[in-house]
């Protein structure tokens, strides 16, 4: 039985649009993977160059973010290096649940930072990590703040913690709960009246007051993107190759039949 002109031409036309529309959206995609690993580069060029300039002090911090846009202040500072002085507002430390170092669970600690330059601005800065008490979750750990001494604190800005899931409501439902799952700037800034600045400062340094601060090396995953685009391009070439080998050369060298004797 054999199949008529009229329809082989209807499938090879078929095949042939579905060979370009899969060789088109895998190229896409490639394409796409290239310029998202374009943009990872660029933004770890920013970050080192960023990690070289000099440490800015409290009146220089505060000067720059307030030039910028709210919403842009810790993009526009992030990965700057600080040298900072100041008190430490200890009655208003958050210990931040659920977060983990060297592989074990504890608290995140955050306590805000009234700077020691005029016009009393506050950062909220990241200090470290303590483990908890797992036979009683309540209990806060021991967190040596110096109260009312001038201290010095040396980091990086920063955004807020990453938030993770919770169950309840908003941080400004949870009044003045010293654990918290996560701590959003703007509520805590309300909830306590603290003019606190839109970033955060990473303090780093070795472990002291009770803190550690083996802060993980946040990565670019530009290898990864580069994977996928090789992934979506091989994909793309083998489409392209199967195609020319099923509707081209395979009708070629396909044998003829012989006809009966």
């Amino acid at each position: 039985m054999t199949t008529s002109p009229r329809r082989n031409a209807l499938r090879f036309w078929l095949i042939t649009l579905a060979a370009i529309v899969g060789m088109l959206a895998t190229g896409s995609l490639g394409r796409w993977q290239l310029s998202r690993a374009a943009e990872k580069e660029a933004l770890q060029a920013l970050r080192d160059e960023r990690a070289r300039m000099p440490a800015m002090d409290g009146r220089a911090l505060l000067a720059a973010g307030g030039a910028a846009q709210p919403a842009d202040g810790a993009a526009s500072l992030a990965h700057r290096a600080v040298r900072l002085q100041g008190r430490w507002l200890a009655d208003h430390t958050v210990y931040l649940d659920n977060r983990q170092m060297r592989g074990r669970p504890g608290f995140f600690v955050l306590t805000p930072l009234q700077l020691a330059e005029p016009g009393g601005g506050v950062v909220m800065v990241q200090r470290g990590w303590v483990a908890r008490n797992f036979q009683d979750r309540v209990q806060l750990p021991q967190v040596q703040t110096p109260q009312d001494a001038m201290v010095q604190v040396q980091g990086v800005v920063a955004p807020p913690p990453s938030r993770l899931y919770e169950f309840r409501g908003a941080d400004s439902a949870q009044g003045s709960s010293r654990i918290r799952q996560n701590l959003d700037l703007a509520s805590f800034r309300t909830e306590t009246g603290l003019a606190l600045a839109p970033f955060t400062v990473l303090q780093t340094g070795a472990a002291s007051e009770g803190l550690l601060r083996d802060w993980p090396v946040v990565g670019t995953g530009v290898d990864k993107h580069y994977g996928y685009a090789f992934q979506w391009f091989g994909l793309c070439g083998l489409i392209a190759l199967l195609y020319v080998w099923f509707q081209f050369v395979r009708r070629f060298i396909r044998p003829r039949s012989r006809p009966a004797a």
